[in-house]
């Protein structure tokens, strides 16, 4: 344990300094980013070591590394800071090893003394200027207390999705019965950003009435005026059979209308394959991605729904660049007892799986969640599986359990939440209205790397003839 005792205005000379080093970890960029409110994908960059400050979170970052310094070193405990003024030059990433310089140019009344201060890493120079601080006048010492762990957000899974967009083409989506403030500036945010090419489908004046309210220009967005939201919903559903639009938007209906229009065998968009929904989850303690399904459409699946959910899910998790995702099949215990119907269904679904009745990712049920999600408790419970304690995708029992499970993890874990319904001709997402601005554009990113799966791809060209 160290120790750390100032020096006072008085002991202090011009010409003193101190110098301390540390390497940024990915837990710190984190934080940085929140603290400063930096904290859009677009700009948290993911490179080799991860995602990089953005401007304003670089900003802090230095400052923060200075502030340790003069707080710590010179003049130490009991210092206040008055007044700075840095230059900024380069981004700090995770993996960067910095040293700060703190550099006494002048002592002045009040206790007030002036600092040169800088950041450097190696030979670079990030930070130059001069800070003002208030220096202790009696010695005070204190001991070095280890910095209580903190759990950030490891792999900010959603700024990896938006970035895999870039240089997609946009989509052209319905947005269905956009009336309120959210559900119409949450899409024209995702046009901005060149996710998709809206088509907004409602009451027209409605729609002109929120824009006008929120200050949201609509010139150039295509709108297909309609009466109310039952017919916005069939007509949306009407464009995408007749490939007008390749996605479909819920705007301020609720979830039951819109579905009422897509499940219908001969009107609406179903396929052969069951219609179900998946949350995709980025937790903030769980090293990947974790999808969990169905929570929001099926809601109390058979077996035979539960083989078209699961291929579902492993089929997103593959649009997801997740090569042969591990599905866990989760029931209240990780032993078949048929007493438990969702134990026999998990048992079920993996034998399918040997089987190749379900195909593309590696099963194992019936499992607790705990010990789906933790290795430690699989060990503990002597479970081997290539499934258990690693799981990217989540098979619950029915839509309640789901529905709590996936709340659950964003209100008490801080899981960022997007979510998008597949089985159906188009992607569609079902926003709420409790949703962010980042979960909208996450769930619109899921929306277009699906819809970009989807496309015909172009036939190689053939051969030149020798």
């Amino acid at each position: 344990m160290r120790s750390f005792t100032n020096i006072t205005y008085d002991e202090l000379e011009v010409g003193s300094s101190a110098t301390v080093s540390r390497r940024i970890s990915q837990t710190e960029v984190d934080a940085l980013a929140l603290v400063s409110g930096d904290v859009d994908a677009f700009h948290l960059v993911a490179n080799g070591n991860g995602p990089a400050a953005g401007t304003t979170a670089k900003a802090a970052g230095a400052e923060a590394i200075i502030s340790g310094l003069l707080s710590r070193r010179m003049p130490g405990p009991g210092t206040t800071l008055v007044s700075q003024e840095l230059a900024f030059n380069g981004s700090i990433a995770a993996g960067d090893e910095l040293t700060a310089t703190a550099t006494v140019l002048a002592k002045r009344p009040d206790h007030m003394v002036v600092l040169a201060c800088n950041v450097k890493r190696g030979d670079e120079e990030l930070v130059v200027g001069t800070v003002t601080v208030r220096a202790p006048t009696r010695r005070i010492s204190y001991s070095d207390v280890a910095t209580p762990e903190m759990v950030l957000r490891r792999n900010d899974d959603f700024a990896r999705m938006l970035h895999r967009c870039e240089g997609l083409p946009p989509v052209r989506c319905a947005v269905v019965h956009p009336c309120d403030r959210d559900s119409l500036l949450g899409a024209l945010e995702a046009a901005r950003r060149g996710l998709i090419i809206p088509v907004l489908v409602g009451p027209e004046a409605k729609i002109r009435a929120v824009a006008a309210a929120e200050g949201a220009d609509l010139a150039g967005i295509e709108i297909v005026a309609t009466e109310h939201s039952h017919e916005a919903a069939a007509r949306a559903v009407q464009m995408a059979r007749q490939g007008k639009v390749a996605a479909l938007m819920k705007g301020s209906l609720h979830t039951d209308e819109m579905l009422a229009a897509v499940v219908p065998s001969t009107s609406g968009l179903r396929t052969a394959r069951r219609i179900s929904h998946v949350f995709v989850l980025d937790v903030p303690a769980y090293p990947r991605p974790l999808l969990v399904t169905d929570a929001a459409i099926n809601i109390q699946p058979t077996l035979e729904d539960k083989v078209d959910i699961v291929q579902n899910a492993i089929e997103l998790a593959h649009v997801l660049d997740i090569a042969q995702p591990r599905v866990a099949i989760l029931s209240a215990v990780e032993t078949v007892n048929p007493k438990i119907p969702s134990t026999v269904d998990a048992a079920a679904l993996c034998k399918m799986a040997d089987r190749g009745q379900i195909t593309g990712g590696l099963l194992d049920g019936p499992l607790a969640f705990d010990n789906a999600v933790s290795p430690e408790a699989a060990r503990t419970k002597k479970i081997v599986s290539e499934v258990a304690g690693r799981a990217d995708i989540l098979v619950v029992p029915d839509i309640e359990s789901g529905n709590m499970l996936a709340k659950q993890l964003q209100y008490l874990a801080g899981a960022d939440s997007a979510g998008i319904v597949l089985g159906t001709r188009v992607p569609i997402v079902l926003t709420s209205r409790s949703d962010s601005v980042r979960t909208r554009l996450a769930s619109t990113a899921i929306l277009v790397l699906v819809a970009n799966a989807r496309r015909p791809q172009p036939a190689p060209s053939a051969p030149a003839p020798g």
